[in-house]
């Protein structure tokens, strides 16, 4: 099965077209015709069933022949997680936890972050894709890129923790979740988070906690926290 995305369709919608990219994608590649079904998501959390009703390669036409909403899960996970050193790694992670199941993203700029300027457009696309490749409705929000000291300023709701490697008074971030809870977690860059900005997290209530006996890099730990996240919620 394959999901296509369309942010543009609502509920009320009941025919649309396809961009030139991916009508000719569905007509010459799937070989799709008249009649034939296809999947779409606007993002939002709605599953499209449509028919093709003109398939032109360079403007594929569609009628919606039924619809509904996906459930989403309860509660609502914000990553904020600084940038990679190498862009392919940062990319692999957004991949992944787009699978996983997670809500929005910031990509925060810390003092020891070695990459400061991000992709947007391209992270975007991947959250896209593996959306579609997961079957899932909900495309994770990619928020701008933004300093920590800015970041950290914010006004907070639900639980918030702070994953780092300093040598203090930690708890596991599973024993600390609690089901159907919003949360948000930093992760930070290679060089981790600096002492000062994990005193500014703690002193907005942020609770510092381990993922785990080994160091992890940035990409998987904040893999590690999107599943614990999921893990305690199944």
């Amino acid at each position: 099965m394959q999901l296509f995305y369309n942010s543009e369709i609502t509920e009320n919608t009941t025919q649309f077209s396809f961009d030139k990219e991916e009508s000719r994608h569905i007509v010459k590649v799937l070989r799709k015709s008249v009649g034939d079904e296809l999947h779409i998501t606007n993002g939002n959390g709605w599953w499209f069933n449509a028919k093709i009703s003109m398939p032109n390669i360079n403007k594929c036409t569609a009628e919606i022949v039924s619809k509904k909403l996906q459930n989403k899960h309860a509660y609502n996970l914000h990553l904020a997680v600084a940038p990679t050193k190498m862009n392919d790694r940062y990319e692999w992670f957004l991949e992944k936890a787009t699978e996983i199941g997670f809500d929005s993203i910031t990509p925060i700029i810390c003092d020891h972050s070695e990459r400061k300027i991000i992709k947007a457009d391209r992270f975007d696309r991947i959250l896209q894709s593996a959306m579609k490749q997961s079957l899932q409705c909900y495309l994770p929000k990619l928020n701008e890129a933004v300093m920590f000291q800015d970041y950290i300023k914010q006004d907070f709701k639900g639980n918030l923790f702070i994953a780092h490697c300093e040598e203090t008074n930690k708890k596991s971030l599973k024993s600390r979740i609690k089901p159907k809870t919003d949360i948000t977690i930093l992760i930070g860059p290679e060089g981790d988070f600096s002492v000062k900005e994990i005193e500014m997290a703690i002193k907005n209530n942020f609770i510092p906690v381990t993922l785990g006996e080994t160091r992890l890099r940035t990409e998987t730990a904040a893999i590690v926290a999107c599943h614990s996240v999921a893990f305690v919620n199944e």
